[in-house]
């Protein structure tokens, strides 16, 4: 029986998180979320169980309510790494999830690297 799109999606993002979690021991994870409206990023510390920062297109204050492309994701991303330097981090590893890097998931990517974050 062949498997759903949702079902190799979770198994892709197990994946990338467990190999991105043996060579990345005590940094920060940078998530990322992308779905047909929006895209999303968290900077997460997997020791204490805690989100240090997060930005979203959802948020007003950046001016792309709703909007999933690639404007809004480099604005999601510069916008993460100012409160990722606010929180303190500078490094952090890049946990694009079960989404394939390119497009959207890259932009936010670049943006965050431009931005100062160092992955």
């Amino acid at each position: 029986m062949a498997n759903s799109k949702r079902t190799l999606f979770l198994k892709r993002r197990l994946r990338v998180r467990n190999s991105l979690r043996k060579h990345n021991v005590g940094k920060m994870r940078l998530s990322v979320h992308r779905s047909n409206k929006n895209i999303s990023a968290q900077l997460i510390d997997d020791v204490n169980g805690v989100t240090l920062a997060s930005a979203s297109s959802l948020e007003k204050d950046l001016g792309v309510v709703g909007k999933n492309n690639i404007d809004a994701a480099a604005k999601v991303g510069a916008a993460i790494a100012e409160r990722a330097k606010k929180a303190g981090v500078e490094e952090c590893y890049f946990d694009r999830g079960g989404f394939l890097y390119h497009g959207k998931v890259k932009a936010l990517a670049d943006a965050a690297r431009e931005g100062g974050l160092k992955f």
